[in-house]
């Protein structure tokens, strides 16, 4: 979700085999094998192919309408400031024209080099620390400047925005739609207050496990800055807690000692976590809204749209505000 028009219908249907490989050869200016692997994605259209060296170049195609061109210069603008400073992240192939982002029939695609790697799995107590560093690093060069076309993390801002998406689409049930509203609505308000003073600089935004690659013998790789914001750097890290953070008190306190070894950390942004968690539910429901033409939609969130899905979602904000209540301040400052 960000600084766009609703999402239309994406139409992928003529990115056939043969017209991914002519793209990206035309792009990159270099003759490619037969390769053309889909990998998995449920926005974008993503695609291993191969040189006739064997190096491995992955093609992402973005989804129509989803991204301003100008906020794919944000994303590919971050990344290659980062490579620059030789932090590890994956930075888009510059094509022959000199440019980082292709455009074929109408849909925006990037080449990015292929990186071996797999999942990070639960940190052990040290990785907490090293992420903390990696993540230091990584919002120094956020603080650096704002981005041309990128939402802003805040309740009054996306949250707001989402709950308005999900309030007009029509697909929210009229027999649901007060109770709904006067949920998210609670966790907006719930939320406000805390964000208050807080430093908001470009991050990821979706740091998710499944966003970081572990390469042995190296440092962990951060990848997928397609959801990069301007938000509170804590935002860059809740997702990868084992639990609420009143039960993370552990993992908070090593990957904050790791983050200032090269950035201070405001500790009163903690929390902000169950906050934010709150406005992931309402971010992710508004995402949902926004792919519902898409058949995809029932296997990313199974039940979607049905008496039990919204009664679920309402009970999940009420849930959620009750935690965030609980655990404002969960270290005591």
């Amino acid at each position: 979700m960000n600084k766009q028009t609703a999402n239309p219908a994406a139409d992928f249907s003529r990115l056939t085999p043969d017209h991914v490989l002519g793209y990206a050869e035309t792009a990159l200016g270099r003759r490619l094998s037969s390769v053309c692997r889909p990998l998995n994605s449920y926005i974008n259209r993503v695609f291993e192919l191969q040189t006739e060296e064997r190096e491995g170049v992955i093609a992402k195609f973005y989804r129509p309408g989803r991204w301003s061109h100008a906020a794919l210069l944000d994303e590919h603008e971050f990344l290659l400031e980062l490579a620059e400073r030789e932090i590890p992240v994956v930075p888009p192939l510059l094509l022959e024209n000199g440019k980082t982002i292709g455009e074929a029939d109408e849909i925006f695609f990037a080449l990015f080099p292929k990186r071996l790697g797999r999942a990070c799995d639960e940190f052990q107590d040290e990785q907490w620390e090293e992420f903390g560093r990696l993540l230091a690093r990584i919002h120094r060069v956020g603080a650096m400047h704002p981005p041309r076309d990128r939402i802003t993390i805040s309740p009054t801002e996306s949250t707001q925005a989402h709950l308005s998406m999900i309030l007009n689409s029509e697909l929210l049930p009229q027999s649901f739609h007060r109770e709904y509203q006067l949920a998210a609505e609670e966790i907006i308000a719930a939320a406000t207050p805390l964000f208050k003073g807080a430093e908001a600089i470009r991050i990821h935004g979706d740091l998710h496990r499944g966003n970081i690659v572990h390469r042995p013998g190296e440092s962990f790789y951060v990848i997928d800055f397609d959801d990069m914001a301007v938000g509170p750097v804590v935002q860059d890290f809740w997702m990868l807690l084992p639990d609420y953070s009143r039960a993370s008190l552990l993992e908070i306190d090593l990957f904050i000692e790791g983050y200032e070894t090269f950035r201070t950390f405001d500790r009163r942004t903690v929390r902000m976590i169950e906050a934010l968690r709150g406005m992931r539910y309402i971010h992710f429901t508004a995402w949902l809204v926004a792919q519902a033409r898409d058949a995809n939609v029932a296997r990313i969130a199974a039940g979607w749209g049905t008496t039990e899905y919204w009664r679920g979602e309402i009970r999940y904000l009420r849930e959620q505000l009750q935690e965030i209540s609980a655990t404002k301040n969960p270290m005591g400052w």
